[in-house]
């Protein structure tokens, strides 16, 4: 990827560029421009360690993309991106942007508890002029009640029609303590039938080797801070879909979610380490 390194986006008012921000490391991974030098070097030291970051990434992200139009192409028109961070590089107003004719409406609801996300996230959804049908949630995500009862969340989401709702790379950063299972079934209760969850989840899956020990390096990283990342196994993932039908493939690994081309070798050896599913309420 040719990058420039001496160009900066404009920086959202109270937002610190002088530190990293996961949610802009992870937008650089992802090829976007919400990101600074900072961000940009935290990332190749995470890359020198475990060069599957950003291959990670990008299929996590490819995996959303498929979702947003399979729930597009099944007549969903309503999105709740939960721990979204940046809505940028092929996130979900994009995909639906670009999937929709003019005649035809949806609404996306981006959800983030970092002020430095939500910063970015208005900016964007401003410059892009997609405020009156994608708006950005400063809530937790693991206090459903907040998110749910928000009053942009009930502008933009009528609950009483299909929403997809996608947990996408974010379940990690919810522990056992926080009781993951309640923290989904209550999105799950919202929900009335024709409605979708998506989930991604990373996990050890069947890695091996160096990989997986780079794996098990880029946790330990991130339980040295206040998001600390707990892996989970694909049984531990599936009582999450509270017993709803899965669609087609079923539980897979990201890039095998009905995909749309083939894996290059460095994508493939990125493969086992993250799980994903959508389920379709009866």
């Amino acid at each position: 990827m040719t990058e420039k390194p001496d160009a900066a986006p404009k920086a959202p008012e109270g937002v610190d560029v002088e530190k990293p921000s996961a949610a802009r490391v992870y937008d650089w991974y992802l090829g976007g421009k919400q990101n600074w030098a900072v961000d940009r070097e935290f990332g190749r030291k995470v890359e020198k360690m475990w060069s599957l970051a950003r291959p990670g990434a990008k299929q996590n992200r490819e995996f959303m993309n498929r979702v947003v139009r399979a729930a597009l192409d099944a007549g969903i028109r309503q999105f709740l991106d939960l721990g979204s961070g940046v809505p940028t590089a092929g996130n979900v107003h994009e995909v639906v942007e670009a999937e929709l004719g003019e005649d035809d409406e949806a609404t996306v609801v981006y959800v983030d508890y970092e002020p430095v996300a939500v910063a970015h996230a208005t900016l964007i959804l401003e410059d892009e002029a997609a405020t009156d049908w994608a708006g950005i949630v400063q809530a937790d995500m693991r206090d459903p009640r907040a998110v749910l009862n928000h009053p942009r969340t009930r502008e933009l989401i009528d609950f009483d029609k299909p929403v997809c709702v996608m947990l996408m790379a974010v379940l990690h950063f919810v522990g056992p303590d926080d009781d993951p299972d309640a923290v989904v079934r209550a999105y799950r209760d919202k929900l009335v039938s024709g409605s979708w969850l998506a989930i991604s989840q990373m996990s050890e899956g069947d890695g091996s080797g160096p990989a997986l020990e780079g794996l098990r390096w880029f946790v330990e990283q991130y339980r040295k801070t206040s998001n600390p990342m707990w892996l989970r196994d694909r049984e531990e993932i599936e009582p999450f879909f509270g017993g709803w039908p899965l669609l087609e493939p079923g539980i897979t690994h990201l890039p095998d979610w009905r995909p749309e081309r083939e894996l290059n070798a460095v994508e493939a050896e990125a493969r086992p380490f993250a799980w994903c599913a959508v389920a379709r309420k009866p």
